[in-house]
């Protein structure tokens, strides 16, 4: 496939080269294998582990809460979209703020970014261990970290391609499971059990408010989290760069109703609202206990063994992959340490990154164990880093298309980033207090080595990068 460019054919390849890198990935994923990654980072089932946060939060609005956090991920994906279309390489949110504005905010947007991208890998290994730690605690917690994280690593050192099909397995795997707990689901409310059928869940007088709907929203939007990271595999897609968009959408609006129907159906299932809105659930396991009222302790223990095993095998597979194709591309730029740009010829994989992911996670998860409240405080960090970068995302769509290149596309290159800008902005000012002081730390950290970069000469000037003739959008 070929696309021209100013009167001049282009191949995927010098689309790379004009950047001025060579083509070391195999671009071996298509559409469909886009759209699988994007599922299971996402996780179909994802709400099974953090139903009973987002339905305290929300005053038992989970599916309302679900839905707003699906309006901003899909402003941010075509932020995404929009930039993915300008610059077709590695990086994510790193390369376009990077490109689009300014080598330092390119930098500063990718170390936000990058407290997602690295702890979340731990965050869903801890996240899994304590789950079957549940099951079978006999076997200790760090037992468990080190099974997963071994067999993940292993799987993303033999390449992309057995990771896509990995991938597609376990995306069937829990496309069954959330079958499963749907039609019992269904069943038990239509034999009256739970509180019965009704449409609270979207709209509660008693509990309703803008504030509070806009904080359980950074708490859902943990969920969505990971549509973003197709992106990071620009240099492994075989279609063109609009795939990446499309890709994006179509994971997100699949993932987003499903998310939507199932917080639904456990949300009638749930035996007392008025408690759990008061009391919290400290222990994680509201949805596996509103899968036991409707199916007995066989859904119970379904429900849970799958959470275990989408997050902590499928999930932080492509995690892992993700994150190590971020330190590769900054690495690249010799923003990071050289050794993290080396790619293994046989796998075409960039081995270094994903071993150093794997030792991170290996070692944060570990100590996570420790800590009484480690599984919170990590992942408050995860949310904060991601929102902030898709932040900088959304400016840089009206940056480099509205201001740089005057193009007259006013929805998707101004209304739609400024739209999504605000609702993130809103959401991340009603985020829990420890998570916002832990990111502006992280933040300032990034700013100041974004400092120290600039002054070596290491942040490299975007508009030397990109080439006169490149074609403007309008």
């Amino acid at each position: 496939m070929t696309s021209t460019t100013a009167g001049v054919p282009e191949t995927r390849a010098s689309g790379i080269e004009q950047f001025g890198y060579t083509q070391e990935l195999k671009r071996t994923l298509k559409f469909s294998d886009l759209v699988v990654y994007g599922l299971i980072f996402m996780v179909p089932i994802a709400p099974f582990a953090i139903f009973g946060g987002v339905f305290q939060a929300s005053g038992g609005m989970a599916p309302l809460v679900y839905a707003i956090a699906l309006v901003a991920m899909l402003l941010s994906a075509n932020s995404y979209a929009q930039m993915a279309q300008a610059f077709p390489i590695s990086g994510s949110v790193y390369t376009y703020a990077g490109r689009g504005i300014a080598g330092p905010v390119g930098f500063v947007a990718g170390w936000m970014i990058l407290l997602d991208y690295i702890l979340i890998p731990a965050l869903l290994y801890l996240a899994a261990a304590l789950a079957m730690n549940g099951i079978i605690p006999g076997i200790p917690l760090w037992a468990w970290l080190i099974v997963f994280v071994g067999l993940n690593t292993v799987i993303n050192y033999l390449g992309i391609q057995l990771t896509a099909l990995v991938n597609k397995y376990m995306l069937a795997l829990e496309l069954v499971v959330l079958a499963i707990f749907l039609v019992v689901g269904i069943v038990a409310i239509a034999q009256g059990r739970g509180q019965g059928f009704s449409f609270d869940a979207f709209f509660n007088p008693d509990t309703f408010s803008m504030p509070l709907l806009f904080g359980a929203a950074s708490i859902a939007v943990l969920s969505f989290l990971g549509f973003d990271a197709i992106s990071t595999l620009a240099e492994e897609n075989t279609g063109s760069s609009k795939s990446l968009g499309r890709s994006m959408f179509a994971a997100l609006i699949l993932v987003g109703v499903l998310f939507i129907v199932q917080t639904w159906v456990a949300s009638m299932l749930v035996d007392d609202p008025a408690a759990l809105i008061a009391n919290g659930d400290p222990t994680g396991v509201a949805f596996y206990q509103a899968a036991g009222n409707a199916g007995g302790q066989f859904m119970f223990i379904l429900t849970a063994a799958s959470t275990a095993i989408a997050w902590g095998f499928a999930n932080a597979l492509v995690a892992q992959a993700a994150t190590s194709r971020l330190l590769f591309a900054m690495a690249r730029d010799r923003q990071l340490p050289k050794f993290l740009s080396k790619v293994d010829k046989k796998h075409g994989v960039p081995i270094n990154a994903t071993f150093l992911v794997a030792g991170v996670s290996l070692v944060l998860g570990i100590y996570l164990t420790i800590l009484p409240d480690g599984l919170i405080a990590i992942s408050a960090l995860v949310n904060f880093g991601a929102l902030t970068a898709f932040l900088a995302l959304n400016f840089t769509v009206v940056w480099w298309y509205v201001v740089k290149q005057k193009s007259r596309r006013w929805f998707v290159h101004l209304v739609f980033p400024v739209l999504g800008f605000l609702i993130l902005a809103v959401v991340l000012y009603n985020a829990r207090a420890e998570a916002q002081l832990l990111g502006v730390i992280w933040l300032v950290v990034g700013i100041i080595l974004a400092a120290v970069l600039s002054r070596r000469g290491r942040l490299r000037d975007p508009l030397a990068e990109v080439p006169a003739d490149r074609p403007v959008v309008r």
